[in-house]
Protein backbone atom coordinates (compact mmCIF):
# COMPACT_ATOMS: atom_id res chain seq x y z
CA UNK A 1 0.00 0.00 0.00
CA UNK A 2 1.53 3.37 -0.94
CA UNK A 3 1.46 6.06 1.94
CA UNK A 4 3.25 8.88 0.20
CA UNK A 5 5.08 9.63 -2.56
CA UNK A 6 8.13 12.13 -2.87
CA UNK A 7 8.78 12.96 -6.45
CA UNK A 8 8.50 15.39 -9.49
CA UNK A 9 5.69 16.96 -11.27
CA UNK A 10 4.92 15.64 -14.42
CA UNK A 11 1.89 17.59 -15.42
CA UNK A 12 -1.20 18.43 -14.10
CA UNK A 13 -4.79 17.69 -15.39
CA UNK A 14 -8.42 18.96 -14.34
CA UNK A 15 -8.54 16.57 -11.47
CA UNK A 16 -5.45 14.50 -11.24
CA UNK A 17 -1.34 15.20 -11.44
CA UNK A 18 0.92 12.99 -12.79
CA UNK A 19 4.00 12.48 -10.40
CA UNK A 20 7.47 11.50 -11.41
CA UNK A 21 9.01 9.18 -9.19
CA UNK A 22 12.47 7.83 -10.25
CA UNK A 23 11.24 7.65 -13.80
CA UNK A 24 7.59 5.35 -13.33
CA UNK A 25 4.96 8.26 -13.45
CA UNK A 26 2.32 7.88 -10.95
CA UNK A 27 -1.73 9.09 -11.89
CA UNK A 28 -2.45 10.70 -8.65
CA UNK A 29 -5.99 12.27 -8.20
CA UNK A 30 -6.80 15.06 -6.05
CA UNK A 31 -9.03 18.21 -5.04
CA UNK A 32 -8.47 21.48 -6.95
CA UNK A 33 -6.99 22.74 -3.95
CA UNK A 34 -4.03 20.38 -3.66
CA UNK A 35 -3.35 20.58 -7.27
CA UNK A 36 -3.23 24.33 -7.22
CA UNK A 37 -1.05 24.14 -4.22
CA UNK A 38 1.44 21.88 -6.74
CA UNK A 39 4.54 23.32 -7.56
CA UNK A 40 4.86 24.05 -11.65
CA UNK A 41 5.73 20.71 -14.09
CA UNK A 42 9.33 20.11 -13.03
CA UNK A 43 8.93 21.30 -9.12
CA UNK A 44 9.43 18.53 -6.27
CA UNK A 45 6.11 17.81 -4.57
CA UNK A 46 5.45 15.27 -1.66
CA UNK A 47 1.20 13.65 -1.72
CA UNK A 48 -0.10 12.16 0.88
CA UNK A 49 -1.78 8.78 -0.37
CA UNK A 50 -5.01 7.30 -0.09
CA UNK A 51 -5.02 3.73 -2.09
CA UNK A 52 -8.47 2.12 -3.53
CA UNK A 53 -7.93 -1.08 -4.85
CA UNK A 54 -10.87 -2.63 -6.53
CA UNK A 55 -11.33 -5.39 -9.02
CA UNK A 56 -11.18 -3.30 -11.97
CA UNK A 57 -8.49 -0.56 -10.68
CA UNK A 58 -6.30 0.38 -8.44
CA UNK A 59 -6.84 4.41 -7.83
CA UNK A 60 -4.06 6.88 -5.79
CA UNK A 61 -5.51 10.33 -4.14
CA UNK A 62 -3.03 12.99 -3.20
CA UNK A 63 -3.70 15.20 -0.19
CA UNK A 64 -1.36 18.01 0.43
CA UNK A 65 -1.85 16.71 4.27
CA UNK A 66 -2.78 13.90 6.66
CA UNK A 67 -5.49 16.37 7.73
CA UNK A 68 -6.83 16.36 4.01
CA UNK A 69 -6.14 12.66 3.68
CA UNK A 70 -8.65 12.11 6.94
CA UNK A 71 -11.32 14.56 5.82
CA UNK A 72 -11.18 12.41 2.55
CA UNK A 73 -11.81 8.95 4.69
CA UNK A 74 -14.49 11.32 6.71
CA UNK A 75 -16.57 12.11 4.15
CA UNK A 76 -16.18 9.01 1.84
CA UNK A 77 -17.78 6.43 5.43
CA UNK A 78 -21.16 8.45 4.19
CA UNK A 79 -23.52 6.76 1.77
CA UNK A 80 -23.82 8.78 -1.69
CA UNK A 81 -20.05 10.28 -1.48
CA UNK A 82 -17.12 8.64 -3.65
CA UNK A 83 -13.79 9.32 -3.96
CA UNK A 84 -14.91 11.74 -6.68
CA UNK A 85 -17.44 13.81 -4.33
CA UNK A 86 -15.10 14.17 -1.40
CA UNK A 87 -12.69 15.73 -3.52
CA UNK A 88 -14.82 18.26 -4.70
CA UNK A 89 -16.06 18.96 -1.30
CA UNK A 90 -12.31 19.45 -0.32
CA UNK A 91 -11.96 22.05 -3.28
CA UNK A 92 -14.69 24.08 -1.72
CA UNK A 93 -14.25 23.44 1.53
CA UNK A 94 -10.43 23.07 2.76
CA UNK A 95 -9.75 20.28 5.43
CA UNK A 96 -8.74 22.79 8.06
CA UNK A 97 -12.64 24.70 7.38
CA UNK A 98 -14.39 21.29 7.53
CA UNK A 99 -14.79 20.25 10.55
CA UNK A 100 -16.64 23.60 11.46
CA UNK A 101 -18.79 23.41 8.65
CA UNK A 102 -19.38 20.25 9.55
CA UNK A 103 -20.63 20.99 13.77
CA UNK A 104 -22.68 23.85 12.40
CA UNK A 105 -24.50 22.08 9.81
CA UNK A 106 -23.87 23.89 7.08
CA UNK A 107 -25.33 22.64 4.12
CA UNK A 108 -25.03 25.32 1.45
CA UNK A 109 -21.13 25.29 2.15
CA UNK A 110 -21.27 21.75 0.91
CA UNK A 111 -24.03 22.01 -2.01
CA UNK A 112 -21.47 24.48 -3.39
CA UNK A 113 -19.38 20.94 -3.96
CA UNK A 114 -19.98 19.41 -7.38
CA UNK A 115 -22.28 16.42 -7.44
CA UNK A 116 -23.94 17.83 -3.63
CA UNK A 117 -27.20 18.44 -3.85
CA UNK A 118 -29.21 19.49 -0.42
CA UNK A 119 -30.52 16.25 0.10
CA UNK A 120 -26.60 14.95 0.47
CA UNK A 121 -25.39 17.49 2.14
CA UNK A 122 -28.00 17.22 4.57
CA UNK A 123 -27.31 13.61 4.97
CA UNK A 124 -23.53 14.54 5.44
CA UNK A 125 -24.00 17.06 8.02
CA UNK A 126 -26.50 14.58 10.03
CA UNK A 127 -23.84 11.64 9.85
CA UNK A 128 -20.81 13.69 10.44
CA UNK A 129 -21.28 16.41 12.90
CA UNK A 130 -20.50 14.68 16.16
CA UNK A 131 -17.67 13.59 14.13
CA UNK A 132 -16.08 16.80 13.29
CA UNK A 133 -14.01 17.16 16.23
CA UNK A 134 -11.53 14.34 14.66
CA UNK A 135 -10.92 17.21 11.64
CA UNK A 136 -10.03 19.59 14.20
CA UNK A 137 -13.07 21.28 15.13
CA UNK A 138 -13.54 21.99 18.58
CA UNK A 139 -16.13 20.44 20.99
CA UNK A 140 -19.25 22.15 21.48
CA UNK A 141 -19.18 23.94 24.62
CA UNK A 142 -21.83 25.52 26.39
CA UNK A 143 -23.12 26.10 29.99
CA UNK A 144 -25.84 24.32 31.90
CA UNK A 145 -29.22 25.30 30.50
CA UNK A 146 -28.36 26.80 27.26
CA UNK A 147 -29.08 24.87 24.63
CA UNK A 148 -27.36 24.51 20.58
CA UNK A 149 -29.80 22.76 18.96
CA UNK A 150 -33.13 21.92 20.17
CA UNK A 151 -31.86 20.93 23.64
CA UNK A 152 -33.26 22.53 26.86
CA UNK A 153 -32.53 26.33 26.61
CA UNK A 154 -32.56 28.94 29.22
CA UNK A 155 -36.22 30.99 29.22
CA UNK A 156 -34.96 33.88 27.02
CA UNK A 157 -34.33 31.32 23.96
CA UNK A 158 -36.22 30.52 21.25
CA UNK A 159 -36.87 27.04 20.32
CA UNK A 160 -33.65 26.23 18.83
CA UNK A 161 -31.95 27.38 22.01
CA UNK A 162 -29.75 30.73 22.33
CA UNK A 163 -26.60 29.32 20.60
CA UNK A 164 -28.96 27.95 17.56
CA UNK A 165 -31.17 31.48 17.16
CA UNK A 166 -28.12 33.71 17.99
CA UNK A 167 -26.14 31.94 14.63
CA UNK A 168 -29.34 32.23 13.04
CA UNK A 169 -29.21 36.30 13.13
CA UNK A 170 -25.77 36.13 12.08
CA UNK A 171 -26.41 34.52 9.09
CA UNK A 172 -29.28 36.55 8.23
CA UNK A 173 -26.57 39.37 8.65
CA UNK A 174 -24.14 37.92 5.99
CA UNK A 175 -22.18 35.63 8.05
CA UNK A 176 -21.11 31.95 6.85
CA UNK A 177 -23.27 29.74 8.99
CA UNK A 178 -19.89 28.34 10.08
CA UNK A 179 -18.48 31.27 11.14
CA UNK A 180 -21.52 32.81 13.33
CA UNK A 181 -21.55 29.22 14.52
CA UNK A 182 -18.31 29.26 15.91
CA UNK A 183 -18.63 32.96 17.13
CA UNK A 184 -21.94 32.19 18.54
CA UNK A 185 -20.86 28.65 20.42
CA UNK A 186 -17.72 30.58 21.98
CA UNK A 187 -19.43 33.63 23.19
CA UNK A 188 -22.58 31.67 25.01
CA UNK A 189 -20.08 29.58 26.77
CA UNK A 190 -18.39 32.20 28.60
CA UNK A 191 -21.17 33.81 29.28
CA UNK A 192 -23.37 31.65 32.18
CA UNK A 193 -26.50 29.85 31.83
CA UNK A 194 -28.78 32.80 32.51
CA UNK A 195 -27.98 34.21 28.91
CA UNK A 196 -29.81 35.69 26.27
CA UNK A 197 -30.26 35.73 22.71
CA UNK A 198 -29.37 38.76 22.50
CA UNK A 199 -26.55 39.36 24.78
CA UNK A 200 -24.81 36.67 22.25
CA UNK A 201 -25.26 37.71 19.74
CA UNK A 202 -24.15 41.23 20.95
CA UNK A 203 -20.55 39.87 21.96
CA UNK A 204 -20.81 37.67 19.09
CA UNK A 205 -20.90 40.57 16.45
CA UNK A 206 -18.10 42.58 18.93
CA UNK A 207 -16.10 39.21 18.64
CA UNK A 208 -16.48 38.74 14.59
CA UNK A 209 -15.42 43.03 14.24
CA UNK A 210 -12.83 42.39 15.77
CA UNK A 211 -11.46 39.59 13.97
CA UNK A 212 -12.10 41.06 10.58
CA UNK A 213 -10.17 44.20 11.87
Amino acid sequence: MIAFLRGVVHSVAEDAAVLDVHGVGYLVFCSGRTLAALPAPGGAADLVIETHVREDHIHLYGFTDALERDAFRLLGTVQGVGARVALAILTVVPADRLGGVLAAQDKTALTRAAGVGPKLAGRIVSELKDKAAALGAPPVARPPGVAVDGGAASPAAGDGGVIEDATSALVNLGYGRAEAWAAATETAAGLGETTSVETVLAQALRALGQRSA
